[in-house]
């Protein structure tokens, strides 16, 4: 992984269960109250230790390279690299009306 490149992890949860991804792509989707995730990252080394959970997720996003998350249901955005990127921002800002 390149120092540019940045990873992050996208806690949700989705029909009762909780959900944790790495992705390197997240950001506001064109669809209003969406977050927008993609470029899922998995763990490619081999190991004799399988974790089921891991496996799991794996064989449920397999095929998917893009996908929407309500906003409503991610409980957390971490990112895990050097530079720190806040998200989501703030759709409505307050106006400055003292002038």
């Amino acid at each position: 992984m390149s120092s540019k490149e940045h990873l992050f992890r996208i806690q949700f949860i989705a029909n009762g269960e909780r959900y944790e991804l790495y992705v390197r792509e997240v950001c506001q989707g064109s669809m209003f109250g969406f977050i927008e995730i993609g470029d899922f990252v998995w763990d490619t080394h081999t190991s004799l230790v399988l974790d089921p959970s891991h496996e799991k997720l794996k064989d449920e996003f397999a095929d998917v390279t893009r996908t929407y998350v309500p906003m409503h249901s991610v409980s957390k955005i971490t990112a895990l690299s050097d530079k720190v990127t806040a998200f989501p921002t703030p759709i409505y800002t307050p106006k400055n009306t003292l002038k």
